[in-house]
């Protein structure tokens, strides 16, 4: 009987390691970048945007744009809430990009919420900041220039 049970503790044993194995050579390299940049994610979350479906180097690589920039959690800025905006079908590093390039330029004052609405609504958010940043100009004619070519036009056509 003890050797019975020897046999399936070992058993037990190796599978758990294959299984440990599997996660690392998985994971290990998505976990190294989160620790050496301090993204912050850990591996039960890898696993969590697995199941979900999340493309998780994406959400990572959102992450560290983030923390590169200096956009700490306090703007909202979570792997959790980059997930649910990737779900939701929005542009995430888009987002990021707007989110850094307000930061920047110190003009515009934009929350990470107020940036995925703007996505999720259908516009390009950070074409949106950079024209608040550049306004585009446009040139129109005075009001008399174009009436005058109107009049000419009509006596000639």
């Amino acid at each position: 009987m003890t050797q019975e049970l020897k046999l399936i503790a070992g058993s037990v044993m190796a599978l758990l390691m294959l299984v440990g194995v599997g996660i690392v050579l998985s994971y290990g390299r998505l976990l190294m970048k989160s620790w050496l940049t301090g993204a912050g994610i850990k591996l039960a979350d890898f696993i969590g945007m697995t199941f979900r479906k999340v493309n998780s180097r994406m959400i990572l690589q959102a992450k560290i744009m983030s923390v590169q920039a200096g956009l700490n959690d306090d703007t909202g800025i979570t792997s959790k809430a980059l997930e649910a905006h990737y779900l939701a079908g929005g542009n995430v590093l888009l987002v990021i990009r707007a989110m850094i390039a307000a930061e920047k330029a110190k003009i515009v004052q934009l929350t990470f919420r107020e940036a995925t609405a703007i996505d999720l609504a259908g516009r390009n958010v950070l074409e949106s900041v950079q024209t608040s940043v550049y306004p585009k100009v446009i040139d129109c004619p005075a009001r008399e220039a174009g009436k005058t070519t109107l009049d000419a036009l009509a006596k000639n056509g």
